[in-house]
C-alpha cells in the first residue's frame, strides 16, 4: 500500500519560505516522510493558488517560483476536482462553519474521502477537528 498524505498551503508556504517559522520543521518533517516511507503528497489547486499567492505576496517572486517549478518536477501531485465534488464541498462547510472551515480545507478532505487518505500535513489545528465522513480524524503529521 502506498504512503499517501495530503498537504495544506501552510507546510508548502514553510517549505519555500525560510524566514516562516515552520520552515526548518517542515523540511525536516516532509523530508523524512518522504526518504523513509517513500510518501507521496497531494494537493489540490485551491491549496496550490493559495501557497503560490502568499509566497509571491509576501516572500517573494523566486520563492513563488520555485514552488511551482517543484510541482513541476513532481514535489506534490494534484487531485482534479470535479464539479460532482461541489455538493460535498458546501455539505462539509456548512458542518463546521463554527470553526469555519474554507473552500481550499474542504477540497483537501475530499482528497482526503476520495482516495481513502488518512494523513495530512497542516500547521493548522482544525485538522483535528475534520472527520473524514463523519467518522475518522487525520493523522498530522505536522504534530
Amino acid at each position: 500500500m502506498e504512503n499517501i498524505a495530503i498537504i495544506d498551503a501552510g507546510p508548502l508556504i514553510a517549505l519555500f519560505d525560510k524566514s516562516d517559522k515552520y520552515h526548518q520543521k517542515t523540511k525536516c518533517r516532509l523530508g523524512g516522510y518522504r526518504q523513509s516511507v517513500h510518501g507521496k503528497l497531494v494537493a489540490t489547486w485551491p491549496i496550490i493558488a493559495e501557497a503560490a499567492y502568499i509566497l509571491k505576496a509576501h516572500v517573494h517572486l523566486e520563492a513563488q517560483l520555485d514552488f511551482l517549478k517543484w510541482i513541476n518536477l513532481g514535489g506534490v501531485e494534484i487531485f482534479d476536482l470535479t464539479k460532482e465534488h461541489l455538493s460535498r464541498i458546501i455539505e462539509l462547510q456548512k458542518k463546521y462553519s463554527d470553526i469555519p472551515m474554507d473552500f481550499a480545507d474542504a477540497t483537501l478532505l475530499i482528497t482526503a474521502e476520495t482516495l481513502n487518505i488518512s494523513k495530512v500535513f497542516s500547521i493548522d489545528k482544525d485538522f483535528f477537528i475534520y472527520r473524514i465522513l463523519g467518522k475518522r480524524h487525520l493523522e498530522n503529521l505536522m504534530r
